[in-house]
């Protein structure tokens, strides 16, 4: 089992940034594949960006990409989701993710989930 913890988050300003991240209890972290969801006031949770284990994958949704970048650093048990030229839309509560086995763009794709951590951009 691995407990994630999500941090990061906080106030910006339209189009600013910020750089979320997800740090994992365990050192086989390194072997777990790791999604970021968002999920807004009276919304779904969705699907935001996944990496695999080993980076070799990357995968984003469409209305983050070229704004947002997923990467990890294994050596630190951490995965992070650097966020850029953000907008009121991006406001949400930020989760991370992590399955050893599978990666995908949907909730049941992950067994492990940290609590969130909240990300507000004022227009």
């Amino acid at each position: 089992q691995v407990q994630l913890v999500e941090s990061g988050g906080g106030l910006v300003q339209a189009g600013g940034s910020l750089r979320l991240s997800c740090a994992a209890s365990r050192r086989t972290f390194s072997s777990y594949n790791v999604g970021w969801f968002r999920q807004a006031p009276g919304k779904e949770r969705e699907f935001v960006a996944a990496i695999s284990w080993g980076g070799g994958r990357i995968d984003y949704q469409d209305s983050v990409k070229g704004r947002f970048t997923i990467s990890r650093d294994n050596a630190k048990n951490t995965v992070y989701l650097q966020m850029n030229s953000l907008k009121p839309e991006d406001t949400a509560v930020y989760y991370c993710a992590a399955d050893r086995q599978r990666i995908g763009a949907l909730s049941k794709d992950y067994d492990y989930w940290g609590q969130g951590t909240q990300v507000t951009v004022s227009s």
